[in-house]
């Protein structure tokens, strides 16, 4: 992955593309005889105080969570004050509490923890945050904020609404308009909140009706099955939404292989194939709704921070925050030269 052109004095600068204008920044009315809140300590690119960050993540089977990995590690090698000890990937609960287990016996300053089960390892991120090591939970959250100091993720149903409004305010002049869905897995509740904001924006259109919606699993083998099986049933609708362009690889083939070009399709998550296939213009993908793996970076930058006992640039606060929800901005012909440096393979 490439990484992101950083501006000095503000710590996101790898998730501003990804979150939109996530930081605004601060200006003061306080007289000159009070130093105004944004003088205060902040994070900048300036080497400060050596923090080593302990970075434990599940393993990279997906094009979205490989680039997890390598935003993590990117991020870390910009700071000549960051040293970055990454685990191995694992997705069996217990190997990685194994692997968080030993960052903290190493007593590493800061964690930056992206759970493979976010409720089975709870208890081992109470257990950095007890032992002193504050703990940034990365997207799949733990049940508790005891047991972490912050949370950076994106927005399941964000994404959900985001596609639906797109999808909307293209088909909202046609009349008796037709929708379908291919999902993600079912038993996930990031799929079920992706479906919700979906189906919420829909109802800002009367017109649109969702006609017809499939489960697959995030590959490129179900996103093609499950498609197939979507065209021969529906012989006629307007757009699809696709919770995710890995297994919209699969989907595309799909539709070529059944010659169909009669609709707009909208993908999920920001692979770099979407947005090639985006900007050629010359298929049914006219548009994808983020879901940005430059969270990672921004994770090594709230993790320097704290290790530094330093907030954010442009905000007034003195802390960093307890929580940061990324936007989930739709990527179509008009924006994607802007994005293209941040899709995943």
């Amino acid at each position: 992955m490439p990484e992101l052109t950083s501006r000095r004095g503000l710590l996101f600068g790898s998730a501003a593309i990804g979150a939109g204008a996530l930081l605004t920044g601060c200006t003061s009315n306080e007289s000159k005889d009070e130093p105004a809140a944004n003088d205060q300590p902040a994070a900048d690119d300036k080497p400060g105080k050596q923090v080593t960050i302990g970075f434990a993540g599940p393993q990279a089977d997906h094009g979205w969570l490989n680039a997890i990995n390598d935003n993590a590690k990117s991020r870390a090698k910009k700071y000549s004050d960051v040293t970055l000890e990454i685990t191995e990937g694992s997705n069996d609960t217990a190997a990685q509490i194994g692997q968080i287990e030993t960052l903290i016996n190493k007593k590493v300053d800061v964690l930056v923890v992206l759970p493979a089960d976010g409720k089975a390892l709870t208890q081992v991120g109470l257990k950095a945050m007890r032992a002193g090591i504050p703990v940034i939970n990365l997207d799949r959250i733990f049940n508790t904020p005891q047991a972490y100091r912050c949370w950076i993720g994106g927005d399941n149903y964000g994404m959900g609404l985001n596609a639906g409004h797109y999808i909307g305010e293209k088909l909202k002049a046609k009349s008796g308009a037709k929708v379908i869905e291919l999902a993600g897995l079912d038993n996930l509740e990031l799929t079920k909140q992706r479906t919700q904001g979906f189906d919420d924006a829909l109802k800002n259109y009367p017109n649109i009706q969702k006609v017809a919606r499939q489960a697959a699993e995030f590959t490129v083998e179900s996103g093609q099955a499950k498609m197939a099986q979507l065209l021969q049933a529906q012989s006629k609708f307007d757009a699809l939404w696709n919770h995710d362009d890995d297994q919209g690889v699969g989907a595309l083939r799909a539709i070529e292989q059944a010659g169909r070009d009669d609709f707009l399709m909208v993908g999920g998550a920001g692979a770099l194939s979407a947005f090639q296939a985006i900007k050629q213009d010359d298929g049914v993908l006219k548009a994808t709704v983020l879901y940005p793996p430059t969270m990672a970076a921004s994770a090594i930058d709230l993790a320097r921070a704290l290790g530094q006992s330093k907030g954010v640039g442009g905000m007034a606060e003195f802390e960093i925050p307890a929580s940061i929800t990324l936007y989930s901005a739709v990527v179509d012909k008009a924006n994607v030269d802007q994005y293209m440096p941040t899709g995943f393979k």
